[in-house]
């Protein structure tokens, strides 16, 4: 089975996270998979940030929800990069892409762009909340959906189940907190299981060794390194 060498927000150690720069650079390094993460702006466009607010990743203050696309748009994200909608993204690279998104609302319109522009086949849905996946499966038939989960089990339920029952093609958690039981659990089941984030090659060899089929990671160098490590 292949190993998927998944770029997390592009390679944000080395380039503006969820910026195209990072993107681009993702896939010239040969990345598998680009996992970026969504927002809606305040006149709802699907804009690529992480946190629920723009501080810490541009030169602007104040939350997503309350910026429309034209405030985001002058905002600096890095080395004179902007805050792209998912579009562009999808018009910059052609590798597939796994988009976060945190709350119903953003994954609605997601769900309606995978459906217009029938991205089934390269946009996987990403989210730590189950309800959230299992509504996209609802609205777009076919898609693939990943959950995620800062360890194997919890107050919910161990990832493996709360995967299954959000009809989830995967589960990624926190690589630190993995074990082979679970990994062996989630294989069981028939689902796919990546570690974040892998940023050594202590963790990468880690994840060889618990059988993962990926791993997400910050820097090129994982994925070079990744091809040669057993």
């Amino acid at each position: 089975m292949t190993f998927l060498t998944i770029g997390h927000r592009g390679v944000m150690g080395v380039e503006p996270e969820n910026t195209l720069r990072s993107y681009l650079r993702a896939e010239r390094c040969g990345m598998d998979v680009i996992a970026l993460d969504l927002r809606l702006s305040k006149d709802g466009a699907l804009v690529a940030v992480h946190d629920p607010e723009v501080d810490r990743t541009t030169d602007g203050s104040g939350a997503v929800a309350d910026l429309t696309l034209a405030e985001l748009r002058e905002l600096d994200a890095g080395q004179g990069e902007h805050v792209p909608v998912l579009e562009e993204v999808l018009d910059a690279v052609r590798v597939p892409l796994q988009a976060f998104v945190a709350d119903a609302a953003t994954a609605a319109v997601l769900a309606e762009l995978v459906l217009r522009r029938d991205l089934t086949s390269r946009v996987e849905v990403a989210s730590a909340q189950e309800a959230v996946l299992a509504e996209t499966a609802r609205r777009v038939p076919g898609v693939r959906t990943v959950l995620y989960a800062d360890s194997p089990g919890g107050e919910g339920g161990s990832a493996v189940d709360r995967a299954l029952a959000a009809g989830a093609a995967a589960v990624a958690v926190d690589i630190r907190r993995l074990s082979l039981e679970t990994v062996d659990s989630a294989h069981a089941a028939g689902l796919r299981v990546t570690g974040r984030a892998v940023d050594t090659l202590d963790l990468l060899r880690l994840a060889r060794a618990l059988g993962l089929d990926g791993a997400a990671t910050d820097f090129p160098e994982i994925r070079s390194t990744g091809r040669f490590t057993a």
